[in-house]
């Protein structure tokens, strides 16, 4: 599972970028299924960027709740043990991952296209820090 904005794609981008085209291509040639789960309420981006990538999608999942992600492992016929959720956020995409009992990827944010999130990732940076596995 993935999460859209500040992950895939920054808040303004319409269409994703080559690199992350071919992360997901390397992705999908290992047999990788992806669904997208997102916060946001512009169901029409999300939609948009999931049909790019030939991905479900949930919009307004309400993380750091566990519920979207669990509904996207029963449609997708996956559990906890074979299923993660990467996201930029400790506070959401983390949260919610640990709480649904799937493997919990932190990424870098794509962007900081506003102070409040440029913020919150300063805020992180410690508990960035104690993630076990680390790419450099």
């Amino acid at each position: 599972m993935l999460d859209l904005d500040n992950t895939i794609a920054a808040y303004d981008e319409h269409i994703l970028s080559k690199d992350v085209i071919r992360w997901i291509e390397d992705l999908r040639n290992h047999n990788i299924d992806l669904f997208i789960i997102s916060n946001s309420t512009r169901k029409k981006r999300v939609e948009s960027h999931s049909d790019s990538i030939g991905a479900g999608f949930i919009t307004e999942s309400g993380k750091p709740s566990p519920k979207s992600l669990l509904h996207a492992m029963e449609v997708s016929g996956f559990g906890p043990g074979t299923s993660a959720l990467a996201g930029d956020q400790i506070l959401t995409d983390t949260l919610a991952a640990n709480r649904a009992g799937v493997i919990s990827i932190i990424v870098r944010p794509k962007r900081f296209t506003n102070p409040f999130l440029a913020i919150r990732f300063f805020l992180e940076i410690p508990f960035r820090a104690m993630c076990k596995n680390k790419m450099s």
